[in-house]
Formats: structure tokens, C-alpha cells, sequence
């Protein structure tokens, strides 16, 4: 194992590297350069060329109140933010009762009717049929509601005995792309494997060898893989956390029926489409909890249960970290950096000692009522955010968008 680059010279990298192309340091909303290696133009979401640091130093002004505990880098430039995209923007499928987003080509708010710039599916979808109250918008408050109680309902979590973790060095955020080990021991130390016999953990880590970690490389799924899919969702769907989910997204007039829900988690999450050159290499599922490879880089693995298995295998080699949540039991959460095979990961979040019903039931909450968005949460009476963005490129039924990915971003 390497020693710890010292202080001053992680410092001066980082100067250095804030000063080239590939950082927006002073080049926040400037015009398109065509000589840059990447963009801080306002439309480089859009165009999925701004440069890593582009949502860090550009849009803090814009958004002062989103908490930046630390920048999850996520290498894929079609992950572009996007604001009330789990619907398309021309019906107001998902969408009624939004505030009014300039963007859209028609509008679903309390008053497109009466300056006649309503959605076509206004009257059908967000009419008084269809909605119990008169804002179908999920307010922060009722978000920081239900997961707590989605926190409170998640009897399979770990408990305090079932994992040892030694999370050893912890460095600051300008550190992180020297990709030096600055731990010598394991992340976990210990982990009662007995958590991985119930119903939920089995059903999940049976799909963890489905996927080809390589983008550009088609998947294709057998008979048995797709049956583990369904298997997955119908053991977590018992669970008193999944229970909570539904019942409270049923009360929003999100879902009229549990196999609704369901349905629409299975195409969200495990519906396949192209990261690379070949047609149906990705799903939400598999960036999120098993991870991918693309570019010579670690994409998505956000799961404790993966990084542990991989871990004892001897193909993950954990690095440091540069997070460490607030929580004195589990779920906890930590950013981390680690080396999986040969392919670094320079800023990855993951729930420790979460149940797999857990972080699926957070995710799904958050792409649902804040897609492209930050989510604020709140789990035992600590803040908490994740990250979630839209699939661009392909949709499915009624323009629903994919899964591109989740994250927890800050807890501050």
C-alpha cells in the first residue's frame, strides 16, 4: 500500500488542476468554448459536455439552500438534471399541479386554464376524478414524513452487533483525485452473513450477477434472470417498508393499485437501454447497485451489500473516505473512494447496514416526487439528501422516463 500523499503537495494538485479547462473555477457562464475539454455554458446539462465541478461551483448560487456536504461525480454526461421529468412535458402525467416550469411546451398548474396553456390531459388526469385535493405536489414537509417512517419501518436493517466497519482515513474533498490508498485494512472488518439468508437480502444479491459491468455491452436477460427481477420485487413488496411507499404515493393519486406501482418499478428500474454503442447495455438497477465500468472509470455502485461481497472477494480495495453520517446505529451513510478491480471510483455514497427494501424504497420516493432534483429527507431526525437523475434519451410507457441514477449527496 502507498502512503498518503502529504497535505501540501494534494494542495498544490489541486490548484493546479482548478486551473485547467476541465474545471468551471472562473468559468461559470461563459460562452461555449469550443477549444475546452469540457463546458460551464448554462446549457451544458443539456448537452452533457459541463465539466465535473460544473454543478458544485455553478448552480451554488442558484440553489443556496441545497446542502453540499459533498459532490457525488457521477461520469456520465447523459445524466443530465431536469426538472418534472418522470413524465414528458407535453401531459401532465405525474405533473398536476406543479409549479409552472417555462421549459415545458404546456402547463398543469392550478391556473393553465385560465391563461388557456394547459397540458391536453389537464381535465383528465388532474380534474376533481382524478385528485382528492387541490395540489398534487408532494411538499417537502410530507417527503421528510414519510421517510421517516419508511426509516422506522425497516426491521431487516443491520443492527449494531452485525457489522464491524473500520472506516480508517478520512480526507477532504480537493484529495480525492489523487487516487492514493490511504487505508491499509478492509472497510469491513466483520458481517454477520446470517442478514443475507432473509427473504429480501437473497432475492437481491441473486441479481447482483446478472449484468455485464462494461457499458457497451448489450445485456440479455434469461428466463431465470427475469424471474429474479420479479422475485426481488415481490419479497420486498411484503415488507412494511415498500407497505409505507405505496400506501403513502396511493394517497398522493400516484398510483391507484400496488400492481401499478409495481409495474412501474420494474420498467423504472430494470428496463434496459444504452449507455454505449450497443442497444440495451444499462438499467437504473444496475448502475445503482451494482455498478458499471465506462470510460476507464467506476460508475453508480452505491450498495454496501455489493461493496462487501466484492470486498471479500479481493476485487474492491477501499481508499478512504470523505463522509461519515451523523447516525449511531444503521442505516449510516458514507462517501468513500476505492479502487474495484483496477477501475477507480473517486466520490461514492452508499447506506451502510441498510436493508435492500430500504435503499430501494428511498430512491424510488425520490425519483418519483423529485426527479432531477435533489430530494430532502429525514431519517431519525437527521437531514438527508439524495440525488436522482432522468434518463434522456428513451422513455417508456406514456414518456416515463428510466432511472439513470441515485445517490445520497449531503446529510447536512
Amino acid at each position: 500500500m502507498r502512503a498518503c500523499v502529504p497535505l501540501i503537495v494534494a494542495m498544490l494538485c489541486g490548484l493546479a488542476w482548478a486551473g485547467t479547462t476541465e474545471s468551471c473555477a472562473s468559468r461559470c457562464n461563459e460562452k461555449f468554448d469550443r477549444d475546452a475539454a469540457c463546458q460551464c455554458d448554462r446549457r451544458c446539462p443539456r448537452h452533457g459536455d459541463c465539466c465535473e465541478d460544473y454543478e458544485q461551483l455553478c448552480t451554488a448560487e442558484e440553489n443556496p439552500k441545497e446542502p453540499k456536504a459533498f459532490l457525488e461525480l457521477e461520469e456520465e454526461t447523459e445524466e443530465a438534471p431536469a426538472s418534472n421529468l418522470y413524465s414528458a412535458p407535453s401531459s401532465c402525467q405525474g405533473r398536476c399541479y406543479e409549479a409552472v416550469d417555462k421549459h415545458h411546451p404546456c402547463h398543469c398548474d392550478a391556473r393553465c386554464q385560465e391563461f388557456g396553456n394547459c397540458c391536453d390531459d389537464f381535465e383528465i388526469l388532474c380534474g376533481h376524478e382524478g385528485f382528492s385535493h387541490s395540489s398534487d405536489a408532494i411538499t417537502k414537509e410530507e417527503l421528510r414524513s414519510i421517510s421517516e417512517k419508511i426509516y422506522k419501518a425497516d426491521t431487516n436493517k443491520a443492527q449494531k452487533a452485525d457489522i464491524v466497519l473500520n472506516s480508517q482515513k478520512r480526507i477532504p474533498r480537493s484529495e480525492t483525485r489523487d487516487r492514493v490508498d490511504c487505508c491499509p485494512e478492509p472497510l469491513f472488518t466483520y458481517v454477520n452473513e446470517k442478514l443475507f439468508s432473509k427473504p429480501t437480502y437473497a432475492a437481491f444479491i441473486n441479481l447482483l450477477n446478472n449484468y455485464q459491468r462494461a457499458t457497451g455491452h448489450g445485456e440479455h436477460f434469461s428466463a431465470q434472470q427475469l424471474a429474479e427481477q420479479d422475485a426481488f420485487l415481490r419479497e420486498i413488496m411484503k415488507t412494511a417498508v415498500m407497505k409505507e411507499l405505496y400506501g403513502f404515493l396511493h394517497h398522493q393519486n400516484r398510483y391507484s393499485s400496488e400492481q401499478e406501482f409495481v409495474n412501474d418499478l420494474k420498467n423504472m428500474w430494470f428496463g434496459l437501454y444504452s449507455r454505449g454503442n450497443e442497444e440495451g447495455d444499462s438499467s437504473g438497477f444496475e448502475h445503482v447497485f451494482s455498478g458499471e465500468v465506462k470510460k476507464g472509470k467506476v460508475t453508480g455502485f452505491h450498495n454496501w451489500i455489493r461493496f462487501y461481497l466484492q470486498e471479500k472477494e479481493g476485487l474492491v480495495d477501499y481508499y478512504s473516505h470523505i463522509y461519515d453520517g451523523p447516525w449511531d446505529s444503521y442505516p449510516d451513510v458514507l462517501a468513500m473512494q476505492f479502487d474495484w478491480d483496477g477501475y477507480y471510483k473517486e466520490v461514492g455514497s452508499a447506506f451502510i447496514g441498510s436493508s435492500p427494501e430500504f435503499e430501494f424504497a428511498l430512491y424510488s420516493l425520490c425519483f418519483i416526487a423529485r426527479p432531477g432534483k435533489v430530494c430532502q429527507l429525514s431519517l431519525g431526525g437527521y437531514p438527508l439528501a439524495i440525488q436522482t437523475y432522468t434518463w434522456n434519451k428513451s422513455t417508456y410507457g406514456n414518456g416515463k422516463k428510466y432511472i439513470a441514477t441515485a445517490y445520497v449527496v449531503s446529510s447536512t
